[in-house]
């Protein structure tokens, strides 16, 4: 629909691809207001996980943590699909020093957390988010700690 409607004013416009963020906002009143949170949610993510990109290949991982977390308010705000719950451990999350992003990831309205953290705070983060959730929730966290490892690559 967001497509279909920015369309009438630049043919030349096939997929979201096509839109810079800026454009969005330029075309704010032509959106019905679901459409424009849906296209400004998508078109800001396509410029966040380039500028990320360029987060990691310049090894800055606060500022790539920083687009995580901002990733993660989109996809609660104007996208729409995550619940308490994940809303819960990312605030819990980012309100530690040793986190440096945090977001949802997987289906979402359930789904899972990934976080960005400090080695040295790991264990004091994971036992604090734990604690808290159990006593929100009464459910007790699962943690899975995962290691970062190039990408996939050609064998030869």
């Amino acid at each position: 629909e967001g497509v279909r409607i920015l369309q009438s004013r630049d043919p030349a416009i096939r997929s979201l691809r096509d839109v810079p963020a800026e454009t969005v906002i330029q075309y704010k009143t032509l959106l019905p207001p679901k459409v424009f949170d849906r296209v400004r949610y998508v078109t800001g993510e396509i410029e966040r996980v380039q500028a990320a990109a360029l987060d990691l290949e310049q090894g800055d991982l606060r500022s790539f943590g920083a687009r995580m977390t901002e990733t993660h308010r989109g996809l609660k705000e104007l996208y729409e699909v995550s619940c308490v719950e994940l809303d819960f451990l990312v605030d819990e999350a980012m309100a530690n020093r040793g986190v440096l992003g945090a977001r949802m990831m997987g289906g979402g309205f359930g789904g899972c957390v990934i976080a960005l953290v400090q080695s040295a705070a790991k264990q004091s983060i994971e036992k604090s988010l734990a604690a808290k959730y159990h006593d929100t929730f009464g459910i007790n966290l699962s943690v899975y700690e995962v290691k970062i490892t190039d990408g996939a690559g050609k064998i030869v």
